[in-house]
């Protein structure tokens, strides 16, 4: 634990450095990304329903009247279990979302430290290996995306994994399937590629296993098979219901964001050495570059040694996950795309990416380990310290682009948080080849107000509100106003500001002449001026 908690420190003083100046600004600045309002959206939903009506979290306020909105995207229970009581501390919503932002990554390096120390039996090849899993382009891809940030349980789950089948004990094979949970919990798309990968290397592992020895190690994987089914059962089921409704991602869509052999050379636009050089290769979900570094270290560590039978499962398990990666121009995963419903609701393959970057950072922590052997123990130090920052030089990035976001309701919000509940409509609605305009900041400023919003952002798009934008192309004529009122629209805002010029004064002298729109005032939105009408 004292070794964890020393490493734990190390990776954040870490991330503050790659991370840079997002400490600073931890409380009010992000990356500018619609998800950054989506995040925020999750946590202050889940807080805000626990509070309320516990029965009805899933229920998210957005995309009204659909039920289990919260299901159309990651729940994200985990990251919500630590969000809520600092929410309900009245800590500012942008401080929160960072904390858990930066958190993920930290305690993903930490576990990493553990996974790595044991398995090459040195600490420092646990800090190389834990650098490599924290700040390889793929974690500044997507640091809007705060589930994939927290890809914290994959090396418990390894380490577990291996724990079980050197002790043989029950309870620890009960950890793999409690650290499997714990992920799927954190992330429904890394839950499903660890539990597949984690089964591989499971069989990879049983294969030097033979009779009681065999059963033992069978009988305490299929215990951790029990406990991570009886933990998901009740959040699973949630999603299944909605997955019914939504159906499953089309091909077109899983081509589109799988990865291709030429995405692992693509680093992200703002990487230092190797974003304008890689630019041609990348696309988004598509900048997979693990680092020149890292592959050297974990040829030398295949090669310098002879590789012990788990460097042969961690460089399989890369193999594996990069031609899963590759989604359906690859084979396995075109298979379990056809076989395995739920391949079918996973929309972007090349989020294995991260996988092929935790086996390579095993691999690297074993060609660390080797360079030690090979040196005078006095020269470790300084061996450590070089590669660290090697790899620290390879993934910079900072100072990264952040912007703020608001802790507190603009006037109109604020306004709203006073009046009488009723469903709110706010334009300008995208079209649905337009998605998502300016939805996921009208579901974050819900928050200030919670009432039923007919806007929506998230992974799904229910197919009633898909078709109600698709009819309300024209607002404010008289066949969208009827169409808000069968949907039980009260307040209807209009956000001159956010249509394109000359377009929001047209609207607005509509909307104003409309016998079927009342006036109830203007008001400062955030982002300009905005006006809020009854709908008689």
């Amino acid at each position: 634990m004292a070794r964890f908690a020393k490493s734990a420190a190390l990776f954040a003083a870490l991330t503050i450095v790659m991370t840079w100046p997002q400490v600073p600004r931890l409380g009010t600045a992000a990356l500018e990304h619609q998800d950054v309002y989506f995040n925020m959206w999750r946590f202050a939903w889940v807080a805000h329903a626990l509070a309320s009506s516990p029965t009805q979290v899933f229920d998210g306020n957005i995309f009204y009247p659909e039920p289990r909105a919260l299901t159309f995207s990651d729940a994200m229970p985990v990251e919500a279990a630590i969000a809520v009581p600092l929410l309900w501390a009245h800590v500012a919503p942008v401080l929160v979302h960072n904390l858990l932002l930066l958190g993920g990554i930290v305690l993903s390096a930490a576990g990493m430290f553990v996974l790595a120390s044991r398995l090459t039996e040195s600490a420092a090849a646990g800090v190389t290996a834990g650098i490599i899993f924290a700040f390889a382009p793929y974690r500044f891809e997507h640091y809007m995306h705060m589930e994939l940030q927290w890809t914290v349980w994959m090396p418990w789950a390894f380490w577990a994994l291996h724990r079980a089948l050197d002790t043989h004990r029950v309870r620890d094979g009960a950890l793999v399937g409690l650290f499997g949970a714990l992920q799927f919990l954190s992330s429904i798309y890394y839950g499903i590629f660890l539990a597949t990968l984690l089964g591989l290397a499971a069989v990879l592992l049983l294969c030097s296993a033979r009779g009681q020895a065999l059963k033992r190690q069978v009988r305490q994987l299929l215990a951790g098979a029990v406990v991570g089914a009886v933990i998901l059962a009740p959040y699973v089921l949630p999603y299944a219901k909605t997955r019914q409704e939504v159906g499953s991602r089309s091909a077109a869509q899983v081509l589109e964001f799988g990865a291709r052999p030429s995405s692992y050379l693509a680093a992200t636009d703002t990487n230092l050495l190797y974003g304008a050089r890689s630019a041609a290769f990348g696309r988004p979900e598509r900048r997979l570059f693990p680092g020149l570094l890292a592959l050297l270290l974990a040829l030398v560590g295949l090669l310098l040694r002879p590789p012990t039978n788990n460097a042969i499962v961690y460089l399989l398990g890369a193999v594996a996950a990069f031609e899963m990666s590759l989604g359906l121009r690859g084979y396995s995963f075109t298979f379990l795309y056809d076989h395995v419903p739920l391949f079918t609701a996973l929309r972007a393959p090349a989020r294995l990416g991260i996988f092929v970057i935790f086996f390579l950072a095993v691999l690297a922590a074993y060609g660390h380990s080797a360079i030690e052997a090979m040196l005078a123990k006095r020269w470790a130090p300084g061996v450590t310290i070089a590669i660290a920052g090697m790899l620290l030089l390879e993934y910079w990035v900072a100072p990264l682009p952040l912007v703020s976001y608001p802790n507190a309701p603009p006037p109109l919000y604020a306004w709203l948080a006073k009046q009488r509940r009723g469903v709110i409509a706010e334009f300008p609605m995208p079209l649905p080849d337009s998605l998502p305009g300016h939805e996921p900041r009208y579901a974050y400023m819900s928050t200030f107000h919670w009432m039923p919003l007919l806007n929506g952002y998230s992974g799904y798009y229910p197919q009633s509100y898909l078709g109600l934008i698709g009819s309300l192309r024209h607002f404010p004529d008289e066949n969208a106003v009827t169409l808000l009122r069968g949907r039980g629209t009260r307040y209807v805002v209009v956000h001159t500001s956010l249509y394109p010029p000359d377009r929001g004064a047209e609207v607005l002298t509509q909307a104003l002449t409309s016998p079927q729109l009342a006036q109830l005032g203007r008001f400062d939105d955030g982002a300009g001026g905005a006006v809020v009408f009854l709908v008689r």
